[in-house]
């Protein structure tokens, strides 16, 4: 795993967050098991790049802030018109300890079922494991060309994990697997069953216009009487 070098610079909790936006910075806090929250503020340009390619699963070294620190980038809150970010979280790891992560499936290739009729479903879009700071993958790799038949599955076990990760679901757990497309029934016409539908509904009209010619009659022998 590489890691991002960033560089953030202290802001005190009572800084007001929009002159620390105004002056090209994102308000921010670092946080970690060993680490006492701290207001911190983060070039925003800098911080731009360094998302683009580290994402929430890279470790990246803050600078500036005493002795340098290992770090996730564990949430950023977005403005939602102008896709800016408006403040980060930091969370200090502490060396030589594993994380627990959530990492991105990444389904790559083509399942030879879908050629036989076969529908593929994704049932994971994610793993959490437990793994070292520096063995964390942006994404696990999941091959579609395993699933070469309608009984095909890929389970957890088919995964290629780093050497010291640990995932929290079971080895025969599904990731993805294969069913037989259902084919609709068109055997029965749509007019037939529009026909039944009809004929039940005149019925009914039949029905309510015996009754209310009974209704009629024996009101008719009551007035003659």
């Amino acid at each position: 795993m590489t890691t991002k070098q960033i560089k953030v610079t202290i802001t005190t909790r009572e800084g007001n967050p929009n002159s620390v936006r105004a002056e090209g910075g994102v308000p921010s806090v670092l946080y970690g098991p060993q680490e006492e929250a701290m207001a911190i503020s983060v070039n925003a340009k800098e911080f731009t790049k360094i998302w683009a390619d580290a994402g929430e699963s890279t470790i990246v070294v803050l600078s500036g802030v005493g002795e340098d620190k290992e770090a996730l980038i564990k949430g950023v809150q977005w403005h939602p018109l102008t896709d800016e970010a408006m403040h980060i979280d930091f969370y200090v790891i502490e060396r030589g300890k594993k994380l627990t992560v959530s990492i991105p499936l990444e389904f790559v290739g083509e399942a030879p079922a879908e050629k036989i009729n076969g529908v593929v479903t994704k049932i994971q879009y994610e793993l959490e494991i437990e793994v070292r700071p520096s063995d964390i993958p942006q994404s696990i790799e999941v091959d579609l060309a395993k699933l070469v038949d309608i009984s095909s599955v890929i389970t957890v076990a088919d995964l290629k994990l780093p050497e010291s990760a640990e995932t929290t679901l079971e080895s025969t757990d599904p990731i993805a697997s294969v069913s037989e497309a259902v084919e609709e029934d068109l055997s029965a016409p749509v007019g037939d069953a529009m026909a039944e539908d009809e004929d039940a509904t005149e019925g009914e009209d039949s029905d309510a216009k015996d009754g209310g010619d009974d209704g009629d009659k024996a009101e008719g022998e009551k007035t003659e009487e």
